[in-house]
């Protein structure tokens, strides 16, 4: 199982990545040096949106997409989805 994620960070701004363990990698962005560097910056960071994926390349793919979007796109995925689990 693979996980596509936004992350609002404390400058509100928007972080999308992708893990195998969400909550592991949610820890890391928020307390660890191994962090991603835009994260790293902006902490705390708070889990806004995930959908479930089957396959790497999907979660990749999905990723891409969502980085794609304008912020406002974001914002309406997000509140499309509030506290809903997308899984694909």
């Amino acid at each position: 199982m693979y996980f596509v994620y936004i992350l609002e960070c404390a400058d509100k701004t928007f972080y999308t990545g992708s893990t195998i363990d969400l909550e592991k990698r949610l820890h890391k962005h928020n307390n660890l040096k191994s962090g991603a560097h835009y994260t790293k910056i902006r902490r705390p960071v708070i889990l806004k949106y995930f959908e479930k994926l089957g396959t790497y390349t999907e979660v990749r793919a999905r990723e891409g997409e969502i980085k794609r979007l304008s912020r406002e796109e974001k914002i309406k995925l997000i509140k499309i989805n509030n506290g809903k689990i997308r899984s694909s």
